[in-house]
């Protein structure tokens, strides 16, 4: 397997330009996709979560064309051209999800799949709603989970939309960006507590942006108008708030300042209240409009014990900046952690452990008890980009760290480790 040997960082300071949202990244394609009008997009993500979703809406009749700063989609007015198709997603949730709705609205015989964990990863709270309007959707593995073969079928809607909000926020996110293509009002109930809801801020925002201006009750009724999703013509996607968490962290951890540009007081993205996490823990930050500086704790970093619902991603840098507090911390209310690329509460705990900490995992927390850290730990990363990310923090202890298929973090961030070395001193 290949390996990345991080040798002990001493001191952590400088600047980084973020890569592009993953999250608004393919809502935007998507959007753009299906609008009226072409689109200029700026600032995408170039990863192999964004290049499955490319991949796919080309194959459905999409025409893109690619410049250095920018991608130009011509939108296909509300109906993708091609009527059948066989699409590989990936482990792209953001892409397969809200595509899964929006093939069912366009009338075709499509065929989804991704890797096999994309196939572990459930999608039946969004399919029983879909098949609740109408929707012919057929399970061509395990009950509830992808890969899905989506046939034509005729869409009513007599009665509101109702989907689950406890397992999966992109299966609202989906509901959502899908119903406007049927050109008539409609709304959604959500059942239980949904979970994440700073995405689906995030989604409600990128729709305002393409036309369609959906209202809520709380969070748990969403009217979608009899709107049609028009081109904004020229639209930037800001940079990722997930990914700028490692690098303000380091600043918190390493002394800093650290800075990252691309995100920042003005982000529609919910992972910028990271920075009340950093603010708990002892950390200095500054903010202004598309920027956000971090510098280090006085002393050590103090323990947090915070409710990390509203920012699952970003928690998972916590977990790792837990290792550095003078006490123990706790992150509750993260049982989505298990439905993501991996089940990310026990491969968190398990490689915490490695360095050293004492971990108490829960059915959706993680009390961790840091202990001073062991050297040369074997970080397994279950490819997944954000165990690579969180646990590069660890070599900011002064010790060596190996983490095992770095390539992973091509997922969202191929130029993560470059980006992480140009903070890092020896």
């Amino acid at each position: 397997m290949e390996a990345l040997e991080l040798k002990p960082i001493r001191r952590a300071a400088g600047k980084v330009r973020l890569p592009g949202s993953k999250s608004i990244s393919n809502r935007v394609l998507l959007l753009a996709a299906l609008a009226s009008g072409d689109t200029e997009v700026s600032g995408l993500l170039d990863a192999d979560d964004t290049r499955v979703m490319v991949d796919a809406l080309s194959a459905l009749g999409v025409g893109f064309t690619k410049s250095k700063k920018s991608i130009h989609v011509k939108g296909a007015g509300g109906s993708f051209p091609v009527k059948k198709a066989d699409l590989f997603l990936g482990n792209a949730g953001t892409a397969l999800r809200p595509l899964a709705a929006a093939l069912i609205m366009t009338k075709g015989e499509y065929r989804l799949s991704g890797v096999p964990r994309m196939h572990e990863r459930p999608i039946g709270d969004l399919v029983t709603a879909l098949r609740g309007i109408g929707a012919d959707v057929e399970y061509l593995g395990a009950d509830g989970y992808p890969p899905l073969a989506i046939h034509p079928a005729t869409i009513k809607l007599n009665e509101p939309v109702t989907v689950k909000g406890d397992v999966s926020s992109q299966f609202l996110t989906a509901l959502l960006m899908a119903l406007p293509l049927l050109g008539s009002k409609a709304r959604v109930e959500v059942q239980g507590e949904l979970i994440s809801k700073p995405y689906v801020e995030i989604t409600l925002n990128v729709m305002r942006r393409f036309g369609v201006e959906v209202t809520r009750k709380g969070w748990h009724s969403f009217e979608v108008p009899a709107a049609r999703y028009v081109s904004p013509r020229k639209i930037y996607v800001e940079g990722d708030a997930s990914s700028a968490s490692y690098f303000l962290a380091a600043g918190a951890i390493g002394g800093g300042p650290v800075r990252v540009e691309g995100v920042g007081r003005d982000s529609i993205q919910g992972d910028v209240r990271f920075a009340e996490v950093l603010e708990r823990m002892g950390a200095s930050v500054s903010m202004g409009e598309d920027w956000i500086e971090v510098s280090g704790a006085k002393k050590k970093l103090k323990p947090i014990d915070m409710d990390m619902n509203h920012i699952p991603d970003a928690a998972m840098t916590a977990a790792v900046m837990a290792l550095f507090a003078d006490g123990p911390s706790t992150l509750r209310n993260i049982g989505s952690w298990r439905l993501k690329e991996t089940d990310r509460l026990t491969a968190m705990a398990t490689e915490l452990r490695k360095l050293g900490a004492r971990v108490e995992e829960g059915k959706d927390f993680l009390k961790i008890f840091p202990e001073k850290l062991k050297p040369n730990a074997s970080i397994d990363t279950y490819d997944d980009h954000r165990m690579a990310m969180s646990f590069s923090l660890a070599a900011l202890g002064g010790v060596p760290v190996r983490i095992n298929d770095p390539g992973c973090v091509a997922k969202t961030f191929p130029d993560y480790f470059r980006a992480f070395a140009s903070i890092a001193a020896a």
